[in-house]
């Protein structure tokens, strides 16, 4: 879609506003509003001016006038606005040097598929994320330093089997998998949900019910070109919040909200095509794999301490990484195997469907700069033949200790992936896809905002363990 084009849809749709659309550095939308009259062709050269210092991880004071660029190709029509709005996303530029923002994440996706063609490995990255969610009845938290909780309500939940006032149909724990109706409450939100994906430009595959009790979904989108889909998966985001918001619902991304049940993933399948052909497909290799698809694995479980800095980027993304839940922990690879980190799936006989699916990601991730960064692994993978362990299509869960102690496992904590990206991150700078400024923005921004914020308050269940001492 050209800038005029854009224009011309606007007008078409007969919006009477545009909102403006960008991401910041921790993954969230960000926007503002224009008459849909001043959204005219040259704004497609000479920007929206914004405040970068009022973003987090962004510009200081004294450097905070940044520019806007939309991005013509990204426009929809908001499906929940009750006066016709366009949506376009935009790209980020320096007012003064008019060059791309080194830490815009959206500009960081685009450079990844740029070197990609550079390196003559392939032209074109395939992502396919799996962003699983929870839908709550109620959910309500405090916390100040007198007193601290969180309250989540669910009619589906298992503990709600003893209210008089439930319906008598609840989720067994860890029993939310593929439940039909009643006890299955959220059918047709999720339906309404796909339904304004599809509005917006979203092909979507199927939905369903995940495992854990208390209202826990998935809803699956086709795969598409790395910086499309992290389009796509934004747009996923809002979508979903904002239709559960709208039918009396809240809807979270948090990856483990609830103790003792499964937490949410983000599966993320990933290929990389050359001249229209997949370059991950050998019938003689293990688990029909091509070696550039194995040495590609090969780089993902190397720097995958790394890699969860942004894939599993929250405090709470740990309290899902954890044995017992589903959780991919083990750093190995294996053909359909849902205990190791990276799954080959071996659902078709076709080289067009070899893809290999990285596990431990979550949906909190922001898609640009995590896309990216798997990319930039497989790849540094790629370039150096550098070999994954052995694949062991056996039960990671169940292996003995002494066959479990050989494995490497995913980091604990955010605050020991942040470590690791501090150390290993020269892969991720080649071709200036990601910079050294954004990459110390972003662990100075995490470590002060988000891990020191939850290690210096005392937890609830602390006070169980200790009071009385």
């Amino acid at each position: 879609m050209t800038p005029q084009e854009a224009v011309n849809f606007v007008s078409e749709n007969e919006a009477a506003i545009v909102d403006i659309r960008f991401t910041d550095l921790m993954g969230t939308w960000q926007h503002f509003s224009i008459p849909a009259n001043h959204f005219t062709v040259d704004k497609f050269e000479d920007g929206l001016a914004f405040d970068g210092s009022s973003i987090r991880g962004f510009q200081t004071i004294n450097e905070s006038d940044m520019i806007l660029i939309p991005d013509a190709s990204t426009l929809f029509m908001d499906p929940f606005t009750d006066v016709p709005t366009a949506v376009v996303v935009c790209n980020i530029e320096d007012p003064l040097t008019r060059l791309p923002y080194g830490k815009d994440p959206r500009y960081t996706a685009l450079k990844a598929e740029e070197y990609l063609k550079s390196t003559g490995i392939g032209d074109t990255a395939f992502f396919g994320p799996e962003a699983e969610f929870f839908v709550f009845d109620k959910l309500a938290f405090s916390t100040k330093p007198e007193h601290s909780f969180f309250k989540i309500g669910s009619s589906e939940a298992h503990w709600e089997s003893g209210d008089e006032n439930t319906d008598g149909f609840t989720m067994k724990q860890k029993g939310g998998y593929y439940p039909c109706a009643p006890n299955d409450k959220l059918q047709d939100l999720r339906t309404k949900m796909v339904l304004n994906m599809i509005e917006t430009g979203i092909d979507v595959e199927m939905h369903h019910h995940e495992v854990a009790s208390a209202g826990q979904c998935e809803i699956d989108m086709r795969f598409d070109s790395l910086t499309v889909m992290a389009d796509k998966l934004m747009k996923y985001k809002y979508i979903v919040k904002q239709t559960a918001y709208q039918h009396g619902y809240i809807a979270t991304f948090m990856p483990k909200p609830l103790y003792g049940d499964n937490g949410s993933g983000m599966h993320c399948h990933q290929s990389i095509w050359k001249n229209g052909d997949p370059t991950f497909f050998d019938e003689n290799g293990y688990a029909g794999l091509s070696e550039t698809a194995r040495w590609y694995i090969g780089g993902i479980l190397k720097h995958a301490p790394a890699l969860l800095a942004f894939a599993a980027p929250t405090t709470n993304s740990y309290r899902r990484l954890v044995p017992g839940y589903e959780a991919p922990i083990n750093l190995m690879y294996s053909a359909r195997n849902r205990s190791a980190c990276v799954r080959i799936p071996m659902v078709s006989k076709s080289p067009k469907a070899k893809r290999i699916e990285f596990r431990a990601p979550d949906p909190m991730a922001n898609p640009y700069l995590t896309f990216a960064a798997l990319l930039m692994a497989g790849l540094d993978g790629i370039q150096n033949r550098i070999e994954p362990p052995k694949p062991l299509d056996k039960d990671l869960y169940e292996l003995p200790a002494i066959e479990r102690a050989g494995i490497a496992q995913t980091p604990g904590s955010l605050r020991a992936t942040l470590h690791a990206l501090a150390t290993d991150h020269e892969f991720l700078l080649r071709g200036d896809v990601f910079t050294k400024e954004l990459i110390e923005s972003y662990i100075e921004y995490k470590l002060e905002h988000e891990c020191d914020a939850v290690d210096l308050r005392p937890h609830p269940y602390e006070f169980y363990l200790y009071a009385d001492a």
